[in-house]
Parts: structure tokens; sequence; C-alpha cells
């Protein structure tokens, strides 16, 4: 018998064993089903049993309102509640923290500082916020302060470990796969560690992995064929970090189609977008937006060499997709990917004015243009087509970029901004939003670079709100989710530094730990 058909008989024994005991806890007090989702969230195998999970916090959700004793006067079961709730779509209020908080002070119960899980889930959870939400942003700093006190005075390495991590970026905001990858670690320490579910989580992660390693060899002959790595002398070859890209938007085994054509995406956009940048003149730009714009082989014709293998590359590959998605979904999708690039393209052209004019924009004007610039739109258009049936009536809004596309973006630009600044400015780039709001105003780098992170926190409120919003309803989940990671895979890239454009050892570090180096299993059964 091969290993590989003993992992996968282990595997779906394992599978089995986990249903059982969800099939328990269904019984069990809200708190315990909670906690248990929560886990299979963060070990990475929740997608296994989503309906399960739907289930379990639909009727979590009809009850929440009702005074339980499960959660009474417990702030950690209450953020934990408001945080899957929340994450899950349910429009849970806030309200929920009001024995917690005071009204006439505005603040929350200093007692609470006996308690560091409440504290940390809090923290945690005041995250989901939307505009307007005062509890939830006065819980941000009362816990902040708290948890940075903690991490000062404590002697406990796990706790302080995770409260680190927490500090450095809320789980909300987190990339869920390399997140799995450091929880699995944290998880097999833990004294009320379940064999089966650690066992399970690092099954399911190579597995997965294996399959990410077979859409990375596709990508890779792609780009290879395409020949752009060599004609292009001065463009970033980024395959690595394109496709690590593609993952921290969409893990799930099935989303092996989506991989595969986004990474494509990703790294013409990487290209094009270095023509714009660093190599193109203003009158060659022009040509090759126009180009772009008639999307006609004819138009090639105008354009330097140099040009025409980059603008051929796109117009096959982009037609390709649009020939798939036609016969294999049944509709024709060609002019809203093309409406994408040329929004793009229009968008790279206005940056490069600026440049060459040397104009400096307002941070408003700046932001206007840059959320299309950073390619967010034109990933997600061509995302909602991988991961859906979709329908002419979601790509005729979709083509107006609607809202959750729009403040995804924004956090996309916002904290490239905040990673890339010195390094682009070098390269000979515009101005990025931190400049921008320095001129505005007459900060400081420092004050705007605070500036700019306090948009991306009310950035995510607006984000968050979307869920809520009833014309969201036509987007199968599977799409809100891309969105959503898009903006947590910003923030896990620009974290250190400018991990995209400058392959940084934690960049290498995460994409060795996710891609390439399977977890060790230690089996607990006999073979």
């Amino acid at each position: 018998m091969e290993m590989g058909e003993i992992y996968v008989g282990r595997f779906n024994e394992l599978k089995g064993e986990v249903r059982v005991v969800m099939n328990k806890i269904a019984n069990d007090d809200p708190l315990k089903q909670l906690e248990f989702i929560d886990i299979l969230q963060r070990l990475g195998i929740s997608y296994h049993f989503e309906n399960e999970i739907k289930d379990m916090l639909t009727t979590t959700y009809k009850k929440c309102c009702e005074n339980d004793d499960w959660k009474c006067n417990n702030l950690y079961a209450t953020s934990l509640e408001f945080r899957l709730l929340r994450q899950h779509g349910f429009n849970i209020p806030q309200d929920i923290f009001n024995p917690f908080f005071f009204n006439e002070t505005k603040s929350f119960n200093v007692q609470l500082y006996e308690d560091l899980k409440g504290m940390l889930y809090l923290y945690e959870a005041s995250f989901l916020s939307i505009e307007g939400e005062n509890i939830l942003e006065t819980a941000k700093h009362f816990t902040r302060e708290y948890l940075e006190k903690y991490m000062k005075s404590s002697k406990d390495e796990n706790e302080v470990a995770i409260v680190r991590h927490a500090l450095e970026l809320p789980l909300h905001w987190r990339m869920p796969r390399l997140e799995t990858r450091w929880f699995i670690d944290i998880y097999e320490r833990k004294v009320d560690m379940n064999p089966i579910l650690l066992e399970f989580a690092k099954l399911d992660f190579n597995k997965v992995q294996s399959i990410h390693q077979q859409d990375l060899k596709y990508a890779s002959r792609w780009w290879r064929r395409s020949g752009l790595g060599e004609k292009l002398s001065f463009a970033r070859d980024r395959l690595m970090e394109n496709f690590f890209w593609t993952v921290g938007v969409g893990f799930e085994p099935e989303l092996s189609y989506f991989r595969r054509m986004t990474t494509k995406v990703n790294a013409l956009i990487t290209t094009i977008d270095d023509v714009y940048d660093v190599y193109g003149s203003l009158d060659e730009l022009e040509l090759f937006t126009s180009a772009v714009e008639r999307w006609d082989v004819a138009a090639m014709e105008e354009l330097p060499d140099y040009m025409k293998i980059c603008f051929l590359a796109l117009h096959n590959s982009i037609n390709e997709m649009g020939f798939e998605a036609l016969r294999d979904k049944g509709i024709n999708v060609i002019q809203y990917l093309k409406k994408a690039w040329i929004d793009l393209c229009k968008s790279y052209m206005l940056e490069a004015k600026w440049y060459h004019t040397n104009y400096k924009p307002t941070l408003e004007e700046y932001l206007d243009n840059a959320w299309i610039s950073i390619s967010g739109p034109a990933i997600l258009v061509h995302a909602y087509v991988f991961v859906t049936s979709p329908t002419l009536e979601n790509m005729e809004s979709l083509k107006q970029y609607v809202d959750m596309i729009r403040w995804s973006s924004t956090i996309l630009r916002l904290a490239d901004d905040l990673g890339t600044s010195s390094d682009e400015l070098e390269r000979g780039d515009v101005p990025k939003s931190i400049q921008c709001y320095m001129n505005d105003t007459g900060a400081s780098e420092n004050i705007a670079r605070e500036y700019i992170g306090h948009l991306i926190d009310e950035t995510w409120k607006k984000l968050n709100k979307t869920e809520f919003e009833n014309n969201y309803s036509i987007y199968p989940r599977v799409f809100i989710e891309r969105a959503k990671n898009l903006a947590r895979m910003a923030q896990c890239m620009y974290q250190y530094g400018d991990g995209h454009g400058m392959g940084y050892q934690e960049t290498k570090d995460r994409v060795m730990s996710l891609l390439i180096e399977p977890i060790s299993i230690h089996c607990h059964h006999s073979e």
C-alpha cells in the first residue's frame, strides 16, 4: 500500500471522527460550539464543515439576544460569539457588550483587567466593527493598552507569544493560510489540545499544500512559455510572490482554477505596471493605453517591440479566459474583463502623467485614482468569473466597482503605500498617500504614517459594513471572501516593508512554510 493511500485513508477516517465530535457538540452548550468553530477556523479545516457551522451559528444568532446563562457576564464568551457571528455575515449589534460598558463614563469596567482571555477576545472582536460603533472603538483602545502592558509584565512565554501575535495584526486582518500554519504549532502546545483535530489539520495542510504545488507548476510553465521574464529585462520576475498572493486570496482545494488563472492575471499586472512605472516614455504609454482600449491585434503595429509582446500576452491570455468562461459557464465576459484592464491602464497613465509633469496630487485626488491603479478591481472582477457561475446582472453591477471592491482595493493601496514608499520613490514613482498627506498638511512622515494607519482602520469598517447591505446578497459567499482576503493579503505582505517588490527574507520564509515545506506528522495510530 502506498504511503499516499495510507494518508488518504487516515484523512477520511479523521474527517469522520471530527464530524462525530461536531454532532455531539451540536446539542451541547453554545460556548462549546463557538469554541469548536473557532478552532476549526484557525486550524484551517472549517471549509470541510461549512453547512454544519452555518446551522450552529444560525441557531446561536436566533438566541443571541436572549439572556443566556452561558455568556452572562462572560466577556470571553460574548466576544467570541460577536466575532464569529459578524464574520459569517450575521448583523449582531454592539449592544451585546452593554453589560461590560458604563454608558455614563463611556468606559469599560476595570474589573475586566483580571480577565486576559476576555480582553484578548474583545480586542479581536473590536476589528469587526462598522462606522459609528463607539463601544467597539473604545474597546479597541482599552484592550490594546491593556495587552501592551501585559506583554511587558508577564512571564508566561506562550501567552506573551499569542498576545504579541494579536497586537502585530488582529485575526480579522490576517491571511487565513499563514494564520493556520502559525496556529497549528500553537495548538499542539495547548494542554486541552484535541489530538484528532491536530492530526486532521496537519494532514489537511499537507494535502492542500500539494494541490498548491501542482497549481504553481502550471503557473510556472505558463510564465516560462510567455517569455515575458526574458524579453522584458526591466520587469520584476516575481512569479513565486504572485502565486503566494493568489493562495492568500483563495487557498481552498476546489479553487485550483482560480489560483491558476489569477496567478496569470497577477503576473500580467506586475509586468504592465513596470512598463508604466519604470520603462515606457509618455508617448509610448499613450500608444499602449490606446491599444488596450481598442483591444485589437491590429493596434499592435504602432507599438515599440517590447510593448508588442506585452500587449499580445495580455490580449491572448484574457481572451482565452473569456473563451473558457463561454465554453464552461455559457457566458460572454470578455467585455467586462477588457474594461477592467482599460481602467487599470488609464489609472497607470494618469500616474505616469503626474510623474512626468512633477504634479503633486492632493490625498483625495491621489486615492480616487490609486484604488484602481493598485489593481484590486481588476483582480476581483476576474476572480468573480473564476470562482462563481457568473450572471450578466452581477457582471453589470461589478463593472461599476461596488463598494466591497472599492474598500478592499483601498486597503490594498494604503497598506502597499505604508510598506513601499521609500523604495518606490527611489525607483522613480509617483508620490504615495504618505507624501500626499504630508504635502496637504505639512505633517511629518511619522504623523502621516499614523494617519494612513488610521485610514486603513476606518476603511475596514466600511468593508465590514458591506456584508450587511442588502445589495450584496446577490454575490455568493465564495466571492465576498475573495474581496476580504485581498485586503488581508495586503496587510500580510506589507507588514514587513515591501514583501512583493523586494523579496525580503520574511516573505521568503513565509513562502517556504506555506508552499514548500510540509508539516511533520507524528502519527497517533498504529500502522
